[in-house]
């Protein structure tokens, strides 16, 4: 199967980078899967949403994400995140206690956290 050059960064770093056979990401026009070979595009991602990589390996490599960019051009995808955590790095304790926040955006990136952690509020 065919690879892409992958990269997942935020602005205070890089969370991941590699080859990847696939990227789901959700972005304000829907959730997108990009395959290698796919048009160039560039989307919008949504706050609290959170995108998928499937390594050439075939690990998934899973990230809250919150705002910022997927770009997919002949060279690769790139996501843009204003900032993004790791699903291994998620305290989810903590995320679930954010959930219960009165400010909409914290608790939609509580929300974000958990389901890239694998967990429900």
């Amino acid at each position: 199967m065919a690879n892409m050059s992958v990269q997942l960064v935020a602005v205070e770093r890089r969370l991941w980078s590699g080859e990847a056979t696939a990227v789901v990401a959700q972005t304000t026009e829907g959730e997108i899967g990009v395959l290698p070979g796919h048009e160039p595009l560039l989307g919008e991602l949504i706050e609290g949403g959170v995108v998928r990589i499937t390594t050439a390996e075939k690990e998934t490599v899973t990230a809250a994400v919150h705002g910022g960019f997927l770009s997919v051009t002949s060279g690769g995808v790139s996501v843009l995140a204003e900032s993004a955590e790791l699903a291994d790095e998620i305290d989810v304790a903590q995320a679930r206690e954010d959930v219960k926040s009165a400010d909409e955006q914290a608790r939609a990136r509580a929300l974000s956290r958990l389901r890239a952690a694998g967990h429900s509020a």
